[in-house]
């Protein structure tokens, strides 16, 4: 039985998060050799022990959250399943993260269309399926929108996420589980939402 997205609250959504991961975290992530979990854990993990900040850490523990939306109970936006899974996932969680861990789930997939617009050799960082999802996104970014998304306060963040993101694709990775990252997820609902 789903958890009752209406009756989250500080002390509940980070065991809110953690049984969508252990629930639906199997499911495929679109065309990759990895699981959605997987992908997820794989890119946090990297993260940590590379010394990331523990910002950086979740922000690609959570960047494709908004995969899961049909399981946020009632939770309802206009034209849901037309949304882009990173604005999905950004309003999910915009009541109890900062805007740097939401920025980073929301900016994700821009942060791959502009790295390949400034950063010519990151194309190859690219698996087929990202090159896919890539041409059907827009395709790098022209001069205007690299200017524009330029001026995000945190640029740096979202792209090291970018960076995650395409690491996070190894069928071979082993992870922690979900439960090894919740103190750290909590830290940081805690700090943002003060009791």
């Amino acid at each position: 039985m789903k958890p009752d997205f209406t009756t989250l609250s500080r002390d509940n959504i980070v065991a809110f998060l953690g049984d969508i991961f252990e629930r639906c975290g199997d499911e495929e992530y679109l065309g990759e050799p990895v699981t959605m979990a997987q992908h997820m854990l794989q890119g946090a993990t990297i993260a940590e022990q590379n010394g990331l900040d523990e910002e950086i850490i979740v922000g690609a523990l959570l960047h494709d959250i908004g995969h899961f939306t049909s399981e946020f109970g009632t939770f309802s936006m206009d034209d849901t399943e037309d949304r882009f899974h990173e604005e999905a996932g950004a309003e999910v969680l915009a009541e109890f993260f900062p805007s740097v861990i939401t920025d980073c789930v929301r900016y994700h997939v821009a942060a791959k269309r502009y790295l390949c617009a400034t950063k010519p050799d990151y194309f190859g960082r690219l698996s087929e399926a990202s090159i896919h999802s890539l041409n059907l996104q827009g395709g790098p970014m022209n001069a205007e929108e690299v200017a524009e998304f330029e001026k995000n306060p945190n640029l740096k963040k979202i792209v090291q996420v970018r960076y995650l993101d395409e690491a996070g694709k190894r069928p071979d990775m082993e992870t922690p589980d979900f439960w090894h990252f919740a103190p750290m997820v909590q830290r940081i609902v805690d700090a943002h939402c003060p009791a």
